[in-house]
């Protein structure tokens, strides 16, 4: 009895090992490397048709691109007909003829075509050949190096797509590109740009000289403005940015520059706003690799809760005397002023040339003011006189989105959109701003009014969540007649829709997908009729590699009441007998969630993690996507570091329940920027839950990251005291806070020129880690801004090394040569 106990023990024993042996997973570097961005250029080719209408038309053309080269295609909507733009090997021939470089079919290198103006049968373009030219005289001037006077030859085309003739041109028919800073007015007499932080005008014989020569001394300028400073400027400093070197910021000084004006249809007022942002405090980067010596880079930065001692101007012009009056504006202390402009249209082009029109008529233009904190937002009719009106306000006690209203009946009315009721509708007014009816009402989000028909009194516009049973971020058309009624689907179908139209409103492109689907692409009518379908992505490469389509899921958020919804990635070599780890991909918001819905050539952080041999997941939570209902998009306001991470933790105990390949005892996190500073939260605030996390730009002290999403996300208050002055305080919860809870491995990563979320927050973290005696990893990427720039796959395989070891038990990381990346490269010499 004793041998046979002996015997059934020793069985039962080998059976546990073959079972612990089946459940290893090792890191799978190959199959992860297989699927590098550089690799999925050549297996995935174009996902969507990008029309491009012809001379304001209903007719379009397109590119798509598939394992078969590039193929160019005209359509015609009201005829149903696609057809080729011209036959790529007739193409290839003529050109080779010409240019003397040999082309196929499947390899033609043309570079901007475009149509001829008030042509649809002439076509335009240029191909770089391998021939040597001489630079023109202007482009020899600026060389330091006389040597370098050789260029490859560009030649120009015209192409008659019914004769199909082709025929070389000069360079000199090539349509001259209008500079930057050349703002024309609405009669194209004169051009308005900025220099020396002023507005000057030059007239349209001045601006042709600056077309040959911008230092032509004898070019005539008028300076409009003479107080405009840097950082007090009336145009030209944008970005506030200097960087230590004083002759080059004096020379960029004298440089035209763009300038920011709205006009009036009749050209006779223009509007401009102004701010003093002397008094704001810098924020520097030190850019320490890439010059001789390193580089101070200063900018304006306002953080939040700090005093903004200055507020806002609105200005406008009178055109006949260049003489500009102050509007009376304010309303809210530190205000947000948003200025709109008319919805481009081929009213907006004078010739070649594109006015910026203000949203309003002769008299009067609308825009919106908003409060510091948000809670207050008014839409305001301004007289050019100064006077103004208010039409419509907003309030609410959190923090509101506005977007630009739609003027119709020939701007006697007005399409405006609110949350008022909690979710995103449409509301129409008389320009008075006297409200007329709802015209969408229920328990779902409208995204974008994206046309409006004159003719017929329809909107048309994208929503989410209308449809039962279907990803309430799934983006769908629809169409409902102003004075309301029934809303129409236009784009049936359980995917995610993106949509392309143009001004006339008469057909619509959607290029639908989910991430389990291949991208298709169809031609609409208004009515939501089918006219044809254009295009099917082409993966059949991406597929032949081993790829496979990732899994939608859903499941309840912490209250257990919200639906919230996520997609899994496994490798490609799963195997549902083996345990994996599960890593979680995550994106706080509230501005969006990092939840994919539709297939997307963007698998560098998601799908090829998974390949190393973990299940990875993105999941949304309360506090997310502002496309569902208000309530569920302000969530987290006023807990702006925790609110989410309940979510993340739960959905991924859900996951573990519902599927046993997944190990609920190894479970990593990861995010970049907002989710940087998430992932080192989550290992904070339940560490003995997240046993791994990478963190890369995270943003861990909230109270150092730019006042505009700080304080619109989580909250400001504002403060009037006894004597009627307005202060306004911020306080927010921090990951540093919370250094000395850390259990796990923790890898944190940051650029050091990230001027977007700057480094300090990441070297905080690391300050208060040190200081609570804890261990954990640190990675600096050297020049790098906000995404990593070119060492974003050297970051991927830190990550990887990073997960593999602590998750799997086992990595590369003991290898000093990535061969991961140094086989994608050729040899240098």
């Amino acid at each position: 009895m004793k041998y046979i106990l002996t015997g059934l023990f020793a069985l039962s024993f080998c059976f546990t090992q073959a079972q612990e042996k089946k459940s290893e997973v090792k890191p799978n570097y190959q199959l992860a490397a297989k699927f590098s961005p550089s690799k999925l250029r050549t297996m995935i080719f174009s996902t969507e048709v990008k029309p491009n209408y012809i001379n304001y038309s209903d007719k379009f053309w397109y590119e798509y691109i598939t394992s078969s080269g590039k193929n160019w295609y005209i359509v015609d909507p009201t005829t149903r007909k696609k057809n080729h733009l011209f036959d790529n090997a007739e193409m290839a021939a003529q050109v080779t003829s010409i240019v003397k470089n040999p082309f196929d079919a499947q390899h033609l290198p043309i570079q901007n075509l475009r149509f001829l103006d008030n042509s649809d049968k002439i076509i335009r373009f240029e191909v770089q050949s391998t021939k040597d030219t001489t630079k023109s005289k202007d482009e020899i001037k600026k060389l330091t190096n006389k040597r370098d006077s050789l260029k490859k030859k560009l030649f120009h085309f015209e192409y008659d797509i019914v004769a199909k003739q082709l025929q070389e041109i000069s360079d000199t028919t090539k349509e001259s590109s209008k500079p930057n800073w050349a703002i024309f007015n609405p009669d194209t007499t004169k051009v308005y740009f900025a220099k020396n932080y002023n507005i000057y005008w030059m007239d349209y014989n001045n601006y042709k000289k600056a077309l040959k020569d911008e230092k032509d001394s004898t070019i005539i300028e008028h300076q409009i403005t003479k107080d405009g400073v840097q950082f007090y400027a009336w145009g030209g400093d944008q970005y506030s940015t200097t960087t230590g070197d004083s002759k080059a910021e004096i020379e960029a000084k004298k440089k035209r520059n763009p300038i920011r004006i709205n006009w009036s249809p009749d050209g006779k007022y223009f509007s401009i706003t102004r701010k003093n942002n002397r008094h704001l405090s810098a924020l520097w980067v030190i850019h320490n690799v890439g010059k001789t010596r390193p580089e101070l880079e200063t900018y304006k930065y306002l953080m939040p809760g700090e005093v903004d001692s200055t507020e806002t101007e609105l200005h406008i012009f009178d055109t006949a005397n260049h003489q500009p009056r102050k509007v009376n504006i304010e309303a809210f202390k530190n205000q947000t002023l948003s200025l709109w402009n008319k919805d481009q249209s081929k009213d907006n082009f004078k010739g070649k040339h594109y006015i910026n029109y203000w949203l309003g008529n002769n008299q009067e233009f609308y825009i919106a003011r908003s409060s510091r904190d948000l809670k207050r937002i008014d839409i305001l009719a301004v007289n050019v006189d100064g006077s103004i009106r208010v039409l419509v306000e907003e309030r609410m006690n959190v923090y509101q989105d506005v977007q630009k209203p739609k003027l119709i009946a020939a701007g006697k009315q007005f399409i405006h959109w609110s949350q008022r009721d909690g979710w995103g509708h449409y509301y129409l007014y008389d320009i008075n701003g006297k409200l007329i009816h709802q015209i969408t009402k229920g328990e779902f989000h409208c995204n974008d009014l994206s046309a409006y028909q004159e003719s017929t009194g329809t909107l048309f516009f994208q929503a989410n969540g209308k449809e039962k049973d279907v990803d309430p971020y799934y983006n769908f058309l629809y169409s409902v007649n102003k004075n309301g009624g029934a809303i129409k689907l236009l784009t049936p179908g359980n995917y995610d829709h993106q949509l392309e139209g143009n001004e006339n409103a008469n057909y619509f492109i959607a290029n639908f997908s989910r991430v389990n689907t291949t991208p298709q692409s169809n031609l609409y009518s208004s009515s939501g009729q089918l006219i044809m379908k254009l295009e099917e992505a082409d993966l059949t490469q991406l597929f032949a590699a081993g790829y496979k389509f990732p899994e939608p899921f859903k499941v309840k958020a912490g209250d257990g009441i919200t639906d919230i919804y996520g997609v899994m990635y496994k490798p490609y070599d799963f195997d549902s007998t083996r345990t994996y780890p599960l890593i979680e991909y995550v994106y706080p918001g509230p501005q969006t969630e990092a939840v994919n819905k539709s297939f997307g050539r963007s698998m560098d952080r998601i799908d090829r993690l998974a390949q190393m041999g973990f299940i990875v997941v993105s999941v949304g939570n309360r506090g997310g996507h502002p496309s569902r209902s208000k309530w569920y998009h302000t969530y987290g306001y006023g807990n702006l570091r925790d609110y989410g991470l309940e979510d993340k933790k739960v959905a991924a105990e859900q996951l573990a329940d519902r599927y046993p390949f997944i190990d609920i005892n190894r479970v990593g996190i990861t995010g970049h920027s907002g989710g940087g500073f998430m992932s080192t939260a989550a290992m904070l605030v339940y560490p003995d839950f997240f046993k791994v996390a990478v963190s890369g730009a995270g943003n861990h002290e909230n109270n150092i990251y730019n006042r505009w999403w700080s304080e619109r996300h989580h909250g400001v208050e504002e403060v009037i005291s006894s004597k009627g002055d307005t202060s306004f305080n911020y306080n927010i919860s921090k990951n540093t806070e919370l250094a000395k809870n850390l259990k796990g491995k923790l890898l944190i990563a940051t650029g050091d020129v990230d001027n977007n979320v700057h480094p300090a927050n990441s070297i905080r973290m690391v300050d208060a880690l040190i200081k609570a005696n804890k261990r954990f990893d640190f990675l600096l990427l050297p020049g790098q801004a906000h995404a990593f720039g070119n060492m974003n796959e050297y970051f991927f395989w830190k990550m990887a090394d990073y997960f593999s070891e602590h998750l799997l038990g086992e990595s590369k990381s003991y290898e000093v040569d990535m061969i991961e990346i140094n086989k994608e490269r050729p040899l240098s010499r």
